[in-house]
């Protein structure tokens, strides 16, 4: 995996260029496809460092490629971004159930784009250097290969909601802030919109079950807890 190389699926010609060039400038490599396809094809020779995706692309659409890259073990933990001009709350889930791990509607800012790009650029980083096993309850996390298991059940999750589990578990003992979770998840630099962590906390209770019903607790005016019930 080369982690410091882009790869941006995007049939619109005058948006594909804007982000090559733009991020070109930020020091990344960037390899443009105008399909899925040829990107597809290009992953099995080289892993970039990250994805973008549009959704809507002339063949394969952007969320069956992602399902396949999510599918296949050299796609498990590639960081995949979402960019789309579908800005509804359902299309937000649909695409973080697809395997995205962060979505961005357009039009939209090339400084924000950049900046979720750091973040989770520096979390898998940062991630690939933690080893050892984390459970709470009937949840354990394998932090080496980032697998979930319920009841020993494994859990499909997307690159955030396994952040975001992770962080919460490991931070079981207290309430942990809506902001703090925005910061040190997704890493942003400015304001945005809270609707995304409420759309990965979710997504996280509906994959868990009655474990993460009974288990993230939602502190009204705060944030959230992850705290350990009997659900036996």
């Amino acid at each position: 995996m080369k982690m410091n190389t882009i790869f941006v699926i995007e049939d619109d010609e005058n948006i594909r260029e804007l982000i090559r060039v733009a991020l070109t400038g930020y020091g990344y490599t960037v390899e443009v496809f105008e399909s899925a396809e040829p990107a597809l094809e290009a992953m099995n020779q080289c892993m970039p460092g990250l994805a973008i995706f549009d959704i809507m692309l002339p063949g394969m659409t952007g969320l069956e490629a992602i399902m396949h890259i999510r599918r296949q073990p050299f796609g498990k933990k590639l960081p995949i971004i979402v960019l789309t001009a579908k800005d509804k709350e359902y299309d937000k889930v649909i695409g973080l159930d697809y395997g995205a791990d962060d979505y961005i509607t357009k039009p939209f800012s090339i400084m924000e784009l950049a900046a979720r790009i750091r973040a989770l650029l520096r979390r898998t980083s940062e991630e690939e250097n933690k080893k050892g096993v984390l459970q709470e309850g009937v949840i354990r996390l394998n932090e080496e290969s980032r697998e979930v298991f319920c009841e020993e059940r494994k859990i499909e999750c997307t690159y955030k909601e396994y952040e975001l589990l992770h962080y919460l578990i490991q931070n079981h003992s207290r309430v942990v802030s809506r902001e703090e979770l925005l910061q040190r998840i997704w890493g942003y630099d400015f304001e945005v919109e809270t609707r995304t962590l409420d759309i990965h906390i979710k997504t996280l209770r509906q994959k868990l079950g009655v474990a993460g019903a009974e288990y993230i607790k939602t502190i009204r005016g705060v944030g959230y807890r992850f705290w350990v019930t009997d659900i036996g």
